[in-house]
């Protein structure tokens, strides 16, 4: 039999559900009720051939997040959730430098550009883009950023379907003060006021 509770505004299926009586769907819509930050995950792949100096350097990758957090201010350590499987999670897998650039609300395009799905390369997609290379990461770090973090990965936690990658921090800095931040919220990304 279906939840119908007064207070439910959505009624999902028993078989629907996990074991523990959450459905994927409650789940969702539960969370997307908890406005977060806007971030653009970037690395950069090692060369092909790092033997090589003529060998093709590696390319830059970069994947817009909201499960990211401060950890600890003593050591400095941030964590970001990345899905199982993903190019992002595969690549920190073994490149272990990482950067982090907090989005501005003037930044939208930014954010919608690197969630897409079933994209094959990146290099187009930072094309247009203003960014300078982190001096340890040699990750873009976008220009009009709020923030811009440089990280190492001190571990990887597996929790379900995502991996929880904890970084240590390496350089923080506050390019831009102009603007808000870019939240998202209720399936949305969108601005504080």
């Amino acid at each position: 039999m279906p939840n119908t509770s007064a207070s439910s505004a959505i009624t999902v299926p028993s078989a629907a559900r996990h074991a523990e009586g959450v459905s994927n769907d409650e789940f969702r819509a539960a969370l997307s009720r908890l406005a977060s930050g806007v971030v653009l995950v970037t690395a950069q792949e090692p060369p092909l051939d790092p033997d090589d100096p003529s060998a093709p350097a590696g390319e830059d990758v970069g994947m817009t997040a909201t499960a990211f957090m401060s950890v600890s201010l003593d050591p400095p350590l941030v964590l970001v959730s990345l899905r199982n499987g993903s190019r992002m999670d595969d690549l920190l897998d073994e490149q272990p430098l990482w950067s982090v650039s907090v989005l501005s609300e003037s930044q939208r395009h930014i954010a919608g550009r690197f969630a897409m799905k079933g994209r094959v390369s990146d290099r187009l997609l930072f094309a247009d883009i203003p960014y300078l290379r982190g001096e340890h990461s040699g990750a873009p770090l976008v220009g009009g950023a709020l923030a811009t973090l440089e990280c190492r990965t001190e571990q990887r936690v597996p929790a379900g379907d995502h991996t929880l990658v904890i970084g240590r921090v390496l350089t923080a800095r506050m390019p831009s003060a102009e603007g808000g931040p870019l939240t998202y919220f209720r399936g949305r990304y969108r601005q504080l006021g």
